[in-house]
């Protein structure tokens, strides 16, 4: 056999990668084309390691699309950073006779195999199958990626529980959701779950961002909540706020670790136990006590097993990876848009700015959005504009209405307008609802 199909998997896990190997892997070897999967994503190959390679046979895959992680593991490697370990990589697929490659993974592994597919000069052809439960890859707004809808299906669950364990034992719970640069899978577990309150990045419209901040939204949910005769709630909180919170405001933020793209390990910035503390003290200048407890979630979901959804779809985007290249296709990421393949070239996925892959954001401006923040509970602007209301916040917070409106009333200067829709109505969502 002339030809040699690799695949390699690079980032973090989600749900479906296996979906990908073994529909490629399928797709391959009934063209009678041999497939290997290079272990551990660019780990290996960019040391000129050529050792770690899995054959891949029917048998060995056919049924591995039922179960998360990767069959040939994953890595963060990344061989841009250094051009010696570019041109090993590209040096030990070519000794192991590749000349096509599969790369599965999130924004940074699509970069990887942009410049793998440069450095080579058309030895070998390359496609990129985006995977992220981030959701952030620049895939039109109605696409999601791979793993997403998996990911946010058990965060569900998860915070389902949470809401009744807090209901129950009158506390608060602060949940960490994965979202390094976009808070969609924070939104996604939020608004289905019917969390309390979601805070992501996009809604500070890409400023940076003052730790009081973001305590005061927590702390005005909190007695806007008492108001209402409720001890509990349950706030969904995307990572990725860290990264935009100034720096002088998280002090050990400079001396965290770094990982092989440069990204902070957000995991090393406990995010949920600094509010917890920082909450705590807020209210404890209104004479409030409240019982907060920090929970992270993500690593639970990224190797959760794919609902059928996730089968399928990565399953299609599989297929089509090994079908294109071995009809000739190149320098594309693959992706399935209204049940119809369509190859994006590598060119389309970069940002003219930072020369690296797009990054797609949390539409603030959306109607989806607006829906959710309509069913949070949070200050907003009509609380301040009804001075029955604001005179309840102000009761149980302790202050005059004049003090209160002093505390929190500039949490409202970054409120998205009201919801219209086509027959001008304003659509105001149950700002009190039991959630």
């Amino acid at each position: 056999m002339s030809k040699r199909l690799a695949i390699l998997v690079g980032g973090g896990p989600a749900p479906g990668i296996n979906s990908v190997i073994s529909a490629a892997t399928i797709r391959g070897r009934l063209e009678d084309v041999e497939v290997v999967g290079i272990r551990d994503g660019f780990e290996w190959i960019m040391k000129g390691n050529v050792d770690r390679v899995t054959p891949l046979e029917i048998d060995q895959v056919s049924r591995i699309h039922f179960r998360g992680g990767s069959h040939i593991g994953i890595s963060r490697a990344n061989p841009t950073r250094d051009p010696a370990h570019l041109e090993n990589a590209v040096i030990s697929l070519l000794r192991l006779n590749v000349s096509m490659l599969i790369t599965v993974g999130g924004d940074d592994t699509a970069f990887s195999a942009l410049k793998l597919h440069e450095k080579a000069g058309g030895r070998i052809r390359v496609v990129h199958v985006p995977k992220t439960i981030d959701n952030d890859l620049d895939l039109p707004p109605h696409v999601d990626t791979f793993g997403f809808q998996t990911a946010r299906h058990h965060g569900v669950e998860i915070v389902k529980n949470l809401m009744v364990d807090a209901k129950t034992t009158s506390r608060w719970y602060f949940v960490i959701a994965m979202g390094r640069k976009a808070g969609h899978l924070a939104l996604g577990i939020g608004k289905a779950a019917g969390a309390t309150l979601t805070l992501i990045p996009e809604e500070f419209a890409g400023r940076r961002i003052r730790l009081a901040a973001i305590v005061d939204t927590l702390v005005g949910a909190i007695i806007k909540r008492l108001s209402y005769g409720r001890r509990d709630g349950v706030a969904v909180i995307a990572e990725g706020l860290v990264l935009d919170i100034e720096p002088e405001d998280l002090s050990q933020f400079q001396d965290v670790e770094r990982d092989e793209h440069g990204h902070v390990r957000i995991a090393e910035v406990n995010i949920g136990e600094i509010l917890k503390v920082e909450v705590q003290r807020r209210l404890a200048q209104f004479g409030l006590k409240t019982t907060i407890a920090a929970k992270n979630i993500g690593y639970e979901l990224r190797c959760a097993d794919p609902i059928p959804l996730d089968m399928e779809y990565t399953r299609d985007l599989g297929y089509c990876a090994a079908k294109y290249l071995l009809a000739g296709g190149d320098a594309a990421m693959i992706s399935m848009q209204a049940g119809h393949f369509v190859p994006i070239p590598f060119p389309d996925m970069l940002d003219r700015d930072t020369g690296r892959a797009r990054v797609r954001l949390v539409d603030i401006h959306s109607t989806r959005y607006a829906i959710a923040r309509r069913y949070m509970i949070r200050l907003r602007r009509d609380d301040f504009e009804d001075p029955h209301e604001l005179a309840k916040f102000a009761a149980t917070a302790g202050i005059s209405l004049q003090d209160f409106r002093k505390e929190f009333e500039y949490l409202i200067q970054l409120e998205p307008p009201p919801l219209t829709v086509d027959h001008g109505e304003i659509v105001e969502a149950g700002s009190r609802s039991d959630v």
